[in-house]
């Protein structure tokens, strides 16, 4: 099992910026590929990042890319999500996703995801 909580969530205005982080417990953390979703109100689980469990992958969809930055620190069990240049439609319950890869490189997809975060809200004021 591994346990993952995420934190740094708030209300922040459009432009700014935010860190979330997500520790990690339980089964060894860097056999593990790392991802983070969002969900806003009414709307679909949308994929936002993921990192290999080297840290050495990682990919955005557009609607992110450049703006927001995936990283991991194994001797902490922590992923990051960098967000900077935050508009309001990144307003979302933010969730950390961990993804045991088996060959090849992360899903992309929540379905392939092993275990989920509760989730932390993000809000974006115009």
């Amino acid at each position: 099992q591994v346990q993952l909580v995420e934190s740094g969530g708030g209300l922040v205005q459009a432009g700014g910026s935010l860190r979330l982080s997500c520790a990690a417990s339980g089964r060894t953390f860097n056999s593990y590929a790392m991802a983070w979703f969002r969900q806003a109100p009414g709307k679909e689980r949308e994929f936002v990042a993921t990192i290999s469990w080297s840290g050495d992958f990682t990919y955005y969809p557009d609607s992110v890319k450049g703006r927001f930055t995936i990283s991991r620190d194994n001797a902490k069990n922590t992923v990051y999500l960098q967000m900077n240049s935050l508009k309001p439609e990144d307003t979302a319950v933010y969730f950390c996703a961990a993804e045991r890869v088996v060959a090849g490189r992360p899903s992309l997809v929540d379905y392939a995801m092993d275990y989920w975060g509760k989730g932390t809200l993000v809000t974006v004021s115009s």
